[in-house]
This record gives C-alpha cells, sequence and structure tokens, in this order.
C-alpha cells in the first residue's frame, strides 16, 4: 500500500466518523455537532469519492469495501438532507387564495446580544411589517432600542436577560394567556400562550430558544432536547391550531427535530423548497438551518423567506400563513412517533430532571415578566 492510499484511507475513515455518530444516541456535544453540517460533511464524502474513483485501481478487495463504505455513508447523509431540497415534495402547500384573511406573518430574529446595529433590524421590521416578531439574545439595552417599534405593537412580553437568553415577543394581533415558562433551566425562558388572528382564530403558540450542546454552553444535548420534546408531547393537534418558533439550536433533520416533528403532528413549511440556512451568517461555507416555524396543518403557506443579515451571526426568519381550516385534508402527513421512539422521549425529558413534567398552561405561573 502506496503512501497516496494510506492518505486516501484516512480520508475515508475521517468521512465515516460522522456518519456513525450519528447512528448513536449519545448526547455528548462533539456526537451530536454532527448532525449540524450534512451538507458540508455530503460535499467532502464526494470529493473523496471522486479522487477514489480517480486514484484506486480496484484490483485489492479492500479498495472496493473503502469505496462502497463511502457511497453508503453519502446514501445516508443525503437521505437526512433530501427532504429540504427542492426536488423533494412539499409538506405544506402553497396558497392560492386572492383574501387571505386569516394570514400571520412571522420574523424570528436572534440578534446576538453584543450587536450594536438595533436600527438594521428595525428597519427590516419596518419593511417586512410582520404581525409577530420575536427577539432572542435580547438585553435591556436591545429592549430600549426596539422599544420604538411598541407603537405598532402593542401587545408585547419582554424578558431581557444577560446570558443570551433574552427573549422578546412583539405582536400587533392580541395575545391572550401567556405565560413565560422555564421548562429545563431556571435561567432560560419560553413563551407559550394564544396569538388571535383577525378573523378570531385562537392559535396556540410556543416561542423556544432552548442551549445548545457545545464546548462553551453545556457538554451534551440533554436539557436542549428535553425542551424540544416535552413541548412537542404536550401538543395536541386535536384541540388547537399550533405554531411553535424560536432558535431551536437544533437542524432540522436531526433525530430531535424529527422525533418533536412526530411527537407534535406539526409541519414544516421548509420541506420541498430549500434549507433556509440560518447560522452562521459570517461564515458562507459553514451555514445550516437553527430557526424554525412548525405549525398545524390547518395552515397553507404564504411566504417563506430568510432575510437579509442585521449585524447578528444569524439571519432573520421571515415567513407568512394563512389558516386554511380545508387544508388538513390536503397538507401532507408527518410521520407518528413509534413506541420505541416515544420511550426514548421520555427518557431523554426524566435525564433533564425538568423544573416543569407538563406544558399545563392552567399550572400557576409566578415568573411571568410582562
Amino acid at each position: 500500500m502506496g503512501i497516496g492510499e494510506i492518505i486516501l484511507l484516512f480520508f475515508t475513515i475521517l468521512m465515516c466518523i460522522p456518519t456513525l455518530a450519528s447512528l448513536t444516541r449519545f448526547d455528548q456535544w462533539w456526537i451530536r455537532g454532527f448532525d449540524f453540517p450534512r451538507i458540508q460533511i455530503s460535499f467532502l464524502i464526494i470529493c473523496v469519492i471522486v479522487v477514489s474513483l480517480l486514484y484506486y485501481s480496484f484490483e485489492d478487495i479492500w479498495q472496493i469495501v473503502a469505496l462502497a463504505t463511502l457511497i453508503l455513508s453519502l446514501l445516508y447523509q443525503f437521505k437526512k438532507i433530501y427532504p429540504y431540497t427542492y426536488i423533494s415534495r412539499k409538506q405544506v402547500l402553497k396558497y392560492k387564495g386572492n383574501d387571505p384573511n386569516g394570514s400571520i406573518s412571522i420574523l424570528v430574529s436572534n440578534v446576538l446580544t453584543p450587536n450594536k446595529r438595533s436600527d438594521k433590524l428595525i428597519a427590516l421590521v419596518n419593511e417586512r411589517q410582520p404581525d409577530i416578531l420575536l427577539t432572542l439574545e435580547t438585553d435591556k439595552r436591545w429592549e430600549e432600542e426596539l422599544s420604538v417599534l411598541e407603537k405598532d405593537y402593542k401587545h408585547n412580553i419582554k424578558i431581557p436577560k444577560d446570558n443570551l437568553y433574552g427573549m422578546h415577543l412583539f405582536s400587533k394581533l392580541e395575545l391572550k394567556d401567556v405565560k413565560v415558562r422555564y421548562l429545563v433551566q431556571e435561567d432560560i425562558p419560553s413563551i407559550h400562550g394564544y396569538v388571535v388572528l383577525r378573523n378570531g382564530r385562537k392559535v396556540r403558540l410556543h416561542c423556544l430558544h432552548p442551549m445548545p450542546p457545545s464546548p462553551t454552553e453545556s457538554d451534551t444535548s440533554t436539557n436542549r432536547d428535553a425542551e424540544l420534546l416535552m413541548v412537542g408531547r404536550d401538543i395536541d393537534v386535536e384541540k388547537d391550531s399550533v405554531l411553535v418558533i424560536g432558535d431551536l439550536n437544533d437542524v432540522a433533520w436531526s433525530r430531535t427535530t424529527r422525533l418533536f416533528q412526530k411527537l407534535s403532528g406539526l409541519m414544516d413549511p421548509r420541506i420541498g423548497r430549500g434549507f433556509f440556512n440560518t447560522f452562521h451568517s459570517q461564515y458562507f461555507l459553514l451555514r445550516w438551518p437553527l430557526d424554525h416555524v412548525f405549525h398545524t396543518k390547518d395552515f397553507t403557506l404564504i411566504e417563506i423567506a430568510r432575510e437579509r443579515n442585521i449585524g447578528s451571526d444569524h439571519f432573520p426568519m421571515y415567513i407568512n400563513l394563512n389558516y386554511e381550516p380545508s387544508a388538513q385534508a390536503i397538507n401532507e402527513d408527518t410521520d407518528q412517533a413509534e413506541k420505541e421512539e416515544k420511550e426514548w422521549a421520555e427518557e431523554k425529558i426524566k435525564n433533564a430532571d425538568p423544573i416543569r413534567q407538563k406544558l399545563d398552561f392552567n399550572f400557576p405561573q409566578n415568573r411571568l415578566t410582562t
């Protein structure tokens, strides 16, 4: 075996590590981190496959095995990201009417606390005029600078924090029964309540920003997974129209987010339309979708867009939906969680030792901030 073959075999093994790690259920940050760059990993695997085809003579069986392993690894990665490509079937149908009286437009923006360019976000809000604006990582300074929006956004929930988990909700539409909850950690809030559409329909709204698995924040994904799965488990799509929005610090194709969808029955309007990578805004080659809007089957899509850079490490995410009860019969169904998956979700939630065991909206709340 020559030096070239040794180097190529090394990169073959290296390219298989992300796939092997993704097949496990270990929640250490460095393992779950492989869930994020699947697009980039797929590109690198293709590069190694091309070099292998050009370099190997395929006279030795190990060369055939190495190439086959790379192809299997690529197929696994592509299977994960395929639903978010243009060639996949759309999960949410496009609105085709002319009078969307049940419409609701949403702008989700992780502003990055040290970012001083609040003027860029304010300009975007004034241009887009969303019905709901959810800002994340907003502290007291951001709260003061965004106060100019309150003349148009009469309904708002303010949770300024200096720990990168502040959250502010601005709404032109009426908010009802809103509660601020700390589901898993004492210093990470989430917002839960109802938003009333212009046609009078009440839609349950969940705003989330769980902690990501990373060497600087959390050694494992346990708490993040638990928060997402707890919300997914307790959503009742038979009873309510539902919106879940926020920076979930997880990609759309991860095991946790896919299980969240199965448990909740919520739809992802990006399926069949593109990745809409919102992080990292500064690195073109290192981007993946962290900011999300999920909804029940009774909505159709008017518009979805990743917005321009506002000085943050996240691009804002914009979506405009229309409430259509008849859409439940035509929108594609989500997969249902199997028994083993439900048991795994409950185990995740239990291991996180959450502050709240269930999302009970009637539970007394003493941490409400308005």
